[in-house]
């Protein structure tokens, strides 16, 4: 038999919500759910004076700030927003990011759909690629790869005005300083005619157009490569396609070298040793017994220059020598994964090459504070863990590994629930 106290039966609860209710609103909005009228006037008053001001120091014209901010308001519907007077977001969440879920990452529906287009656009554009590798010295599947990846080769919509989105996430976002920044780059290419305000459009994060730069990168590495008068991300695909790559040869991208390999490392080399700091040419990395997991040679081009361990999962996962350009498209987007999915990408659109041999373990599932413990448990033993974050980089990695291999641990070089008590 169940027991009901008073507070239970129907009446008293719609009693007791009626109360509640009276109560709260006799209590100060929470900031998330303020006066949303009064907040766009405050946005009103900041366009009004403190952003015009830094926009004429920019050598932004008041013409162009008219034409630009005419009618903007507030999106509230943004991500990582934080109103006028709302407490700070609570600290990250548990989620590990890009580290949880990495076999997720490389769907392989996904990776055989974006292959398939890329090989066929690879063809269509083949001429205007060709000239575009030619300048640059990038790779074509390279460029067609992030072509697919950040925009699905330009047909993904793009629904948002990018001012909006600038404007709203400089006046009430986790990230203000750099929105502010990005806002005053884009209001810059419109005060230099290269696009209208209606036209340039972005994604809720304001990247823009088919490369998905932010207005600052835009500044920087937009080509206008059909040669029409300016550089037109948006609907011009050699402008596009040109602009990936000489942000990528910007960035340092080695003309004539791969990104990298997947590779087997035999359990007597240490899985210690990865990271662009330790590069060492790829004949030495082969000298030690590590070999292409193809069963292919290395090239021989690639044998006299640098290579990088890459163990992304530890010994849970694909492991990789990888060269200096797998960094530079890091640059791109800065996530192993992400550079990974380019790469691979970009051999199976070239070399109708497949998924990674070697499976994604059973990584990631820990909390980013139960990885923030180790690392700061490694840091008072000396070790360099990179960022004391909670997300295992590769100088965390390795350092897991050292302290491993020095207690009679067979190296992981991956933070797993089995750890959690020992390094103290």
């Amino acid at each position: 038999m169940r027991h009901h106290t008073p507070l239970c039966n129907n009446h008293s609860r719609r009693r007791l919500l009626a109360v509640a209710a009276t109560l709260l609103s006799l209590l100060p909005l929470p900031a998330l759910a303020q006066n949303k009228p009064e907040v766009e006037k405050q946005f009103q008053r900041w366009i009004a004076s403190d952003l015009t001001t830094q926009a004429k120091k920019a050598g932004i014209s008041e013409r162009t700030l008219r034409a630009a901010l005419k009618g903007v308001t507030l999106n509230w519907s943004l991500p990582d927003l934080v109103p006028p007077g709302a407490p700070p977001p609570k600290k990250q969440d548990q989620s590990q990011a890009e580290f949880s879920s990495p076999g997720a990452y490389f769907s392989e529906k996904r990776l055989q759909g974006l292959a398939a287009t890329g090989r066929s656009l690879a063809s269509t554009h083949a001429s205007t690629l060709k000239r575009i590798e030619a300048a640059y010295g990038v790779p074509a599947e390279i460029i067609v790869a992030i072509w697919g990846r950040e925009s699905g080769f330009g047909r993904a919509k793009l629904p948002y005005s990018a001012i909006e989105v600038l404007a709203t996430k400089a006046f009430m976002s986790t990230r203000k300083d750099m929105f502010r920044d990005e806002l005053l780059a884009a209001l810059t290419m419109i005060e230099r005619g290269d696009v209208d305000a209606s036209a340039m459009k972005g994604s809720w994060a304001g990247a823009l157009g088919q490369p998905q730069f932010m207005p600052s990168s835009y500044l920087k590495y937009a080509v206008d490569f059909d040669k029409n008068g300016h550089a037109d991300i948006w609907n011009s695909i050699p402008d596009a396609l040109a602009s990936i790559a000489h942000y990528l040869q910007k960035e340092g991208w080695q003309r004539g070298r791969s990104w990298g390999f997947e590779a087997r490392i035999p359990q007597d080399v240490s899985c210690a040793q990865e990271g662009p700091d330790r590069a060492q040419p790829i004949a030495k990395w082969a000298a030690l017994g590590i070999t292409r997991i193809s069963g292919k040679a290395f090239p021989a081009a690639e044998m006299k220059a640098d290579g990088m361990v890459l163990v992304p999962a530890g010994r849970h996962g694909p492991e990789f020598i990888v060269t200096p350009n797998f960094y530079v498209l890091k640059e791109y987007n800065n996530s192993d994964l992400y550079a990974l999915f380019i790469g691979n990408l970009a051999d199976r659109i070239a070399y109708g090459s497949g998924a990674f041999k070697a499976p994604w373990g059973d990584v990631g599932k820990m909390l980013r504070s139960d990885v923030l413990a180790m690392q700061k448990a490694l840091v008072a033993k000396g070790y360099d863990v990179g960022n004391v974050d909670g997300l295992p980089g590769y100088k965390t990695r390795r350092s897991l590994g050292d302290w491993q291999a020095k207690n009679g641990l067979a190296p992981t070089c991956y933070p797993d629930a089995g750890l959690k008590g020992k390094i103290r």
